[in-house]
């Protein structure tokens, strides 16, 4: 089995920088079945996790989009 380790170290709105590292972990995780993805949040990507999380306007939702990939065993 491979593994691919995907680090992610900015804040989770303001840029698209942790949208596309997990739209990356989502499709390599919907595209690779044999594939192990990890994501390692780091300085401002910990507030990805925050369960209480108010999405701005426009924005996409990462809290779901984490939820996702830890629900495939990321």
């Amino acid at each position: 089995m491979q593994r691919i380790l995907i680090i992610v170290n900015d804040a989770p709105y303001g840029t698209e920088k942790a949208y596309n590292a997990l739209l990356m972990a989502i499709t390599l995780q919907k595209e690779h079945q044999d594939l192990e993805v990890k994501i390692f949040l780091l300085a401002d990507a910990v507030f990805c996790t925050l369960p209480i999380q108010k999405t701005p306007s426009g924005y996409y939702n990462i809290k779901r989009m984490l939820q996702s990939i830890i629900n495939k065993g990321g």
